[in-house]
């Protein structure tokens, strides 16, 4: 890596703000590191997020993830999604895969209803009794 290079990452540095950056290449390696005094500032508190169970109406119930996981739409990639709003389901209905410890167990519906929303997307993580669903 050659001057020019680095003054380029320098120049990277600078026109993004960044305080430390590392780089590794072809067995050459190279970390920079802004000094100088900086203002520590306090990270945001976020607001926390109204709980699934706040979305839903009184009419309507959810089906929740019976497991941590991951949530998939689909039984892969490229196939259709289980469900879809506005689908009727029953007890027996798979509505979703959750992919738990590399298994990828079949979620039913386990209520009769129709789907009125769906709380999750695609590939996300899900935790034990979080909204998935909401159904009518």
């Amino acid at each position: 890596m050659d001057l020019d290079k680095i003054k380029e990452l320098i120049k990277l540095m600078e026109d993004h703000e960044l305080t430390a950056f590392e780089l590794e290449d072809a067995g050459f390696k190279v970390r920079l590191e802004k000094g100088g005094s900086q203002e520590q500032v306090a990270a945001p508190i976020a607001a926390p997020e109204p709980a699934s169970e706040k979305i839903v109406a009184e009419d309507t119930e959810q089906i929740t993830s019976p497991m941590v996981g991951t949530f998939y739409k689909s039984p892969s990639p490229d196939a259709d999604a289980f469900i879809k709003v506005g689908d009727a389901v029953d007890e027996e209905t798979v509505v979703c895969i959750i992919e738990a410890m590399k298994v990828m167990n079949q979620i039913k519906a386990e209520k009769s209803g129709v789907i009125q929303r769906i709380l999750v997307d695609d590939a996300s993580s899900v935790e034990f009794g979080q909204g998935l669903f909401v159904i009518a």
